[in-house]
């Protein structure tokens, strides 16, 4: 006959050899069952650095994410009504080597490497470096910066305006889109706490 000692060991054993492979298929289906989130911090205010929050957070809205962009600093010129005027500076970049959009291949291929100089130094430069972009864009068939924000608030991504910085620069409410959330740093927080995945840009 089993001693009551013996059938406790025989339980444990069993339970020993049965609650990590539980544990295992409830967490597994626990993280199924989590939709991912995302939270992005815009602070740039340039047409090339408008592309990577844009990008980022539709493609993961797509994808059934939760997303959330917090707009700080020049990042509210991304969300302002008019963002036509948005430009690039190629001024102490040296990943942007200058390519042109137009013209025969093998011309269309140099990469223009500029001196800083040259670009500090003439007059428009700004202007035309912007331009240059807005036709290569244009010429790949990319969608405009305000395309793609609204193809993100369509897919469901949640802005998110920092108060401070706008009363900060001067703004109103006015000079923004409709569909945000004004708050403060404290209150976006735990927002990027909670994601799976938080990014600075």
């Amino acid at each position: 006959m089993t001693t009551p000692a013996e059938i406790d060991e025989l339980v444990n054993k069993r339970l020993d050899e049965l609650l990590p492979q539980k544990l295992e298929a409830l967490l597994q289906a626990r993280a199924e069952a989590k939709t991912p989130s995302m939270a992005i911090i815009a602070t740039k205010g340039t047409l090339d650095w408008a592309y990577p929050p844009f990008i980022l957070a539709s493609t993961a809205a797509a994808l059934g994410w939760d997303v959330t962009i917090f707009y700080t600093f020049y990042g509210l010129n991304l969300v302002k009504k008019d963002v036509s005027d948005l430009k690039v500076s190629p001024l102490g970049n040296p990943g942007m080597p200058m390519k042109m959009p137009f013209g025969p291949d093998w011309f269309k291929s140099i990469n223009w490497n500029i001196p800083n100089i040259v670009q500090a130094g003439i007059p428009g430069f700004e202007t035309l470096a912007t331009s240059l972009m807005q036709q290569t864009i244009k010429n790949n068939g990319v969608a405009t910066i305000a395309e793609l924000r609204e193809l993100a608030q369509e897919a469901g991504v949640k802005f998110v305006v920092c108060q401070m910085t706008v009363e900060l620069f001067g703004f109103s409410h006015d000079d923004f889109i409709d569909g945000m959330d004004y708050v403060g740093a404290a209150s976006f927080l735990p927002v990027a706490q909670q994601a799976d995945v938080t990014l600075f840009i």
